[in-house]
């Protein structure tokens, strides 16, 4: 059998959250809520559903390839020009992208212990040499990050806020972080949950971008807009970096059908700020019932929670599978006693507060 190039058997495979689907068959349940994903509860916008199914009858036919509306609109959105965006099959798909035009076997791509696992994926997958930098109170170190800048680094990974700990690196550290990065560098922040944070020391990184900075920013349709499902990322860097990465990017990578609910979605702000709204109120719940219930967890800035366990996550994440709740083990992460549970809507989070009550006893009575 013709065997891969070897960095392909070091890369594990992907695993996302448990679909629903996939517990119904194996447990033969149907009660079923999804805590393991980080999709928005309240789903995608009305707005964004009446443009799917106009989209609908369109299906026959390829894509805009270059996304050009959508583009358009973004651009409006962001106050750029849309030769400053890259579109991709999520956002994921533009961090591959990003390793697939820059990346040689002898180049050094430097991210965070815990951090997203894509990065270490792209980073096998063009034969690159990864360079882990630990995390300090479960946060990017920047100060560590950019001492182990060396002259094979070619890119620096930050997600900001991260996933799976949702922390983030501050205005403050990211200025004196630049400062640091030499010109010749990519630094790509990957900011997926930029949505729901509300902190102000935040950092906004366009600027970076618009001064012609080798930088890209990551975003997503698929986390506060509601549309995991269509797959609709997007990259923005400045134009001779877009013109690069569109060399490599393959043709159609955004259905005909994504671009149009990405295009409703962004119209209709008062569906993201009531999925703001119902994240910081489903926040502050599971905050207490944890408080309440004396476990350990990671004050966050996205719409999930990293919470740590006394038992193994493993086998919370599985008892709980058994209650018809799916959130997702983190020992892939190394958190071999932690779960992440993404904030639900209130009745999903009084439902997994419940599970967990019970399925903590069961354990604890076990051990």
């Amino acid at each position: 059998m013709l065997k891969p190039k070897p960095s392909i058997e070091t890369i594990q495979p992907y695993q996302g959250g448990k679909p629903i689907e996939e517990v119904q068959r194996e447990l033969g349940i149907t009660d079923i809520i999804k805590l393991a994903s980080n999709e928005n509860p309240l789903g995608p916008s009305p707005l964004a559903v009446q443009a799917i199914a106009e989209s609908a009858t369109q299906v026959h036919l390829y894509p805009d390839g270059n996304a050009y509306y959508l583009k358009r609109d973004l651009a409006q959105h962001l106050g750029i020009s849309p030769e400053s965006l890259i579109l991709g099959n999520g956002s994921n798909d533009v961090l591959q992208l990003v390793a697939e035009a820059y990346l040689a076997p002898d180049d050094e791509v430097i991210y965070a212990a815990g951090a997203f696992v894509v990065y270490n994926l792209v980073t096998k997958l063009c034969s690159a040499t990864a360079v882990v930098v630990p995390m300090v109170n479960d946060t990017h170190d920047l100060s560590a990050m950019a001492a182990a800048i060396t002259d094979k680094t070619k890119i620096i990974f930050i997600a900001n806020p991260n996933n799976p700990t949702g922390t983030m690196v501050t205005a403050d550290e990211t200025a004196a972080f630049m400062k640091q990065v030499p010109e010749d560098m990519l630094v790509v922040f990957d900011e997926a949950y930029y949505e729901y944070v509300a902190r102000s020391d935040y950092p906004q990184t366009l600027p970076y971008v618009l001064e012609g900075r080798n930088f890209i920013i990551t975003r997503t349709f698929s986390k506060i807009y509601g549309l995991a499902g269509l797959r609709i990322g997007y990259g923005i860097a400045p134009p001779p970096l877009v013109e690069t990465l569109n060399r490599v990017r393959q043709p159609f990578n955004c259905s005909l059908v994504g671009q149009a609910a990405a295009r409703a979605a962004l119209m209709d702000t008062d569906h993201v700020k009531e999925s703001q709204k119902s994240n910081t109120v489903g926040k502050a719940f599971l905050y207490k019932a944890f408080d309440d219930m004396g476990l350990c967890y990671i004050q966050t800035e996205g719409n999930f929670i990293m919470l740590h366990v006394p038992q193994s996550g493993a086998d919370i994440t599985d008892a709980l599978l058994k209650q018809g709740v799916i959130v997702r083990p983190m020992v892939g992460y190394g958190y071999p006693n932690a779960v992440r549970v993404t904030i639900g809507t209130q009745q999903e989070n009084e439902r997994f507060i419940t599970a967990l009550r019970a399925v903590s006893c069961q354990l604890s009575s076990v051990s």
